[in-house]
């Protein structure tokens, strides 16, 4: 079987947001040693041995990542979204994975409920399937697993 139809109807978009790319040197202690790339280049060789493909998109800007999810309409089967800052302020983030219908599952490094009381509020979580909080760059690999759960049992 050919790459392509081994990954058909698994095909994964993960989103990152403002200063994600800055991951291994921005607050370690918060958010780890790992930086983006690296946790990037686990996640495509996780995601292959799953049989899933899968791309990346990184901004600090919230109309790219916008911008994003309506380009992943047709193509992706799933999203992995981590957006950062933008979690607790950005009803255009919101809004664009609910028009985009696209299964999502929301992802942060750090447990938001355990830091200031204005992250405790996620603008995505009930527009979500669900939400990975607090295991740092493994937060991501679980995000993958959610992912291709809810598109093993899309329709059972």
């Amino acid at each position: 079987m050919g790459e392509a139809a081994r990954n058909e109807g698994r095909r994964i978009l993960v989103l990152n947001g403002p200063n994600l790319n800055l991951l291994g040197r921005r607050e370690p202690d918060q958010y780890g040693h790992t930086t983006l790339k690296e946790i990037e280049e686990d996640l495509r060789t996780y995601a292959d041995s799953r049989g899933a493909e899968i791309r990346f998109v990184q901004s600090n800007h919230e109309g790219e990542l916008i911008d994003a999810i309506h380009k992943a309409m047709g193509w992706a089967d799933a999203m992995i979204v981590n957006a950062a800052a933008l979690t607790h302020s950005s009803i255009g983030l919101r809004d664009a994975i609910i028009a985009a219908a696209i299964p999502t599952v929301e992802v942060h490094l750090s447990n938001i409920y355990r830091r200031e009381e204005f992250r405790h509020r996620s603008l995505i979580a009930d527009v979500a399937a669900g939400q990975i909080t607090g295991f740092g760059a493994f937060s991501y690999r679980l995000g993958i697993e959610a992912a291709l759960h809810l598109l093993d049992t899309k329709g059972s």
